[in-house]
């Protein structure tokens, strides 16, 4: 088991750009890719999250390496953990995320449950998890910190982006962030040229080229 204190993380002002998107746009923007199962939901749908990733790896039913985490992790990161998607216990709580807070880390996503969540809703602290349960957990297995894992479907890498909403996770390789950042603002100006089309009065059928495909795909209306 293995534990790394010092990661590479992306430009805080690329992490601060990203943060103004939503996870559908940079999942588009990042040609489909780096989105984690979508089982994994916010606490509560105003939740959102941004940081680079402090990547964990836990024994399911075992929170030991999660507290050693939150002294692992940086200000700014966002701790996502691998817990093997079991839901039927709940390594994360109030104390937790207290305790998180002080350190000013900005957020946990984590492939299995929580426990609190009405108190973590209170605190305001963004949790993404693939369900809640009242059940305890050991503290008796070692994990590792800060090394690549496999997360809800996705590789992460320590440092990778983070980005998390009501829709959902995604994940984005550092070297990628300055290339799907640029697509971001692409998509956004597409997408205010549509909107002020489809006030004056197009359809959607019309600007996306939908009215072609339906008729070269031989649709009759009667």
């Amino acid at each position: 088991m293995q534990v790394i204190k010092e990661i590479a993380r992306p430009p805080f002002d690329l992490i601060r750009e990203l943060s103004a998107y939503d996870s559908a746009t940079v999942h588009e923007a990042y040609g489909g890719r780096g989105a984690l199962d979508s089982a994994l939901k916010p606490l509560d749908n105003r939740m959102k999250v941004c940081g680079p990733a402090a990547t964990v790896l836990a024994r399911p039913g075992d929170n030991l390496i999660l507290h050693k985490a939150i002294y692992v992790a940086a200000k700014g990161d966002v701790l996502v953990v691998s817990a093997g998607g079991y839901v039927e216990a709940g390594p994360w709580g109030e104390i937790m995320t207290l305790a998180a807070q002080e350190r000013g880390i900005c957020g946990l996503v984590i492939d299995g449950s929580v426990r609190d969540s009405n108190a973590i809703r209170e605190l305001r602290f963004p949790v993404f998890s693939r369900g809640v349960c009242i059940k305890g957990t050991t503290k008796e297995t070692l994990g590792t910190i800060n090394c690549p894992i496999q997360v809800a479907g996705v590789f992460v890498h320590p440092g990778d982006a983070i980005l998390g909403d009501a829709d959902g996770v995604v994940a984005v390789a550092a070297r990628d962030l300055p290339e799907v950042l640029e697509k971001c603002r692409q998509r956004k100006e597409k997408e205010e040229k549509i909107r002020e089309e489809l006030k004056k009065g197009k359809s959607t059928l019309e600007l996306y080229g939908f009215d072609k495909i339906l008729q070269a795909k031989g649709l009759k209306e009667l």
